[in-house]
C-alpha cells in the first residue's frame, strides 16, 4: 500500500487579513465543519452566555464578531494554502484575549508567566491525516517567534487511540509532542496542558 504523502512541507502558512478572510469563510463552510461553522473561533474568547442579536443565528453572529476583531487589525489566527486553496486554520494568540480559559477547570492559568495560546484547528476533512494540523502547529510557532512570544500554550486531547473528531479541535497531544511541547499541567486524566518556549 503506497504512503499518503504528508501535505506539511508543501503548505503556505498565512495570518489571517481583511483581505483573506472569505478564505476562511470558504474553508468552514465545506461540509464536515458544522462546528467550526458554528462557533467561528469565538467560543473561547467570551465568558459567560452569548446573546446573539435579534434575527441573527449563533453562527452569523459568531462571523460577525470574528471579523470585527480581523477588520480592526487583529491578527486572531493563521491559514493555511495548498496553492490558493484554504485547506488549514489555526486560533491563537495572548492568552488575555481567550476569556473563557480563567474559567475552565483544564485550562486555567498554570502560573502568571505572559504565555500565547494555541486554541483550535480545522482541517479540510478531505485532507484528515495529511499532515495539515502539523503543518498548521510549525506555522504557529513561527509566528508566534515573528511577534516577540518567549512562552505558547496549547490544551491537546491524549487519547489512546484514534478518537472521533469530537473535541480534536484542539490537536492531539502526540502532535505537540513532536513539536517539542511539554506538559506542564493535567487537570483531567485526558487533557494536558503543555507549553514550548520560543526564546529564552
Amino acid at each position: 500500500m503506497a504512503r499518503t504523502r504528508s501535505l506539511a512541507d508543501s503548505l503556505s502558512i498565512r495570518p489571517l487579513t481583511a483581505k483573506r478572510w472569505p478564505d476562511l469563510v470558504s474553508l468552514f463552510e465545506r461540509p464536515g465543519l458544522s462546528v467550526a461553522r458554528g462557533c467561528f473561533c469565538m467560543y473561547y474568547r467570551r465568558s459567560g452566555k452569548h446573546e446573539r442579536p435579534p434575527g441573527m443565528s449563533y453562527s452569523e453572529s459568531n462571523q460577525r464578531a470574528l471579523k470585527a476583531l480581523v477588520d480592526r487589525g487583529v491578527v486572531p489566527g493563521l491559514l493555511g494554502y495548498q496553492g490558493k486553496r484554504p485547506v488549514g486554520w489555526v486560533s491563537l494568540g495572548p492568552r488575555e484575549d481567550y476569556a473563557k480559559l480563567k474559567r475552565s477547570s483544564v485550562m486555567k492559568p498554570v502560573d502568571e508567566k505572559p504565555v500565547w495560546s494555541i486554541i483550535c484547528f480545522v482541517v479540510d476533512p478531505e485532507l484528515r491525516g495529511r499532515g495539515v494540523a502539523d503543518a498548521m502547529l510549525k506555522g504557529a510557532m513561527a509566528w508566534a517567534r515573528e511577534q516577540g512570544v518567549r512562552l505558547l500554550e496549547a490544551y491537546p486531547c491524549d487519547k489512546p487511540a484514534r478518537a472521533a473528531d469530537d473535541s480534536m479541535w484542539f490537536g492531539a497531544k502526540s502532535m505537540f509532542d513532536r513539536a517539542g511541547f511539554v506538559e506542564v499541567a493535567r487537570r483531567k486524566p485526558m487533557r494536558p496542558v503543555v507549553r514550548r518556549k520560543l526564546r529564552g
